[in-house]
């Protein structure tokens, strides 16, 4: 199935493999927490057990160094994309983020959610995570 809109995750390249997998998972809450469309329907198994619903689509998950990541934050703010970035743990994350100007970040990583096109242009320079 094709889907109009994409979901991605970068990730710096040279964190360690259980850091990339914490802020990925870390970076998808807040596009599950941010933007109602993304969420799929509940599931239940035969037996009616029920389970939480999950992203409707794919998410790619990409890596690249901070310099990129930075670009890729600045093209998703200059198109409004919806966005989550993570520096650190999450209420270091918030005090961390709040005291440096938007240019001046270095991120741990980035979600970005929009049109399919739109978040291909945003995210160009990044590779997929192998």
């Amino acid at each position: 199935m094709r889907f109009d809109t994409k979901i991605a995750i970068a990730v710096r390249s040279g964190l360690a493999v259980w850091q990339k997998l914490n802020v990925t998972a870390f970076l998808a809450s807040g596009i599950a927490a941010g933007i109602a469309e993304v969420a799929g329907k509940p599931y239940e198994d035969g037996s009616g057990h029920r389970y939480l619903e999950m992203f409707r689509q794919p998410v790619l998950v990409y890596t690249g160094p901070a310099e990129v990541l930075a670009a890729v934050r600045q093209r998703a703010v200059a198109r409004d994309m919806p966005a989550a970035i993570y520096t650190g743990d999450d209420d270091a994350n918030r005090a961390a983020v709040r005291a440096v100007a938007a240019e001046s970040l270095v991120l741990a990583g980035i979600a970005v959610y929009g049109p399919r096109n739109a978040v291909d242009k945003v995210c160009r320079g990044l590779t997929l995570h192998p």
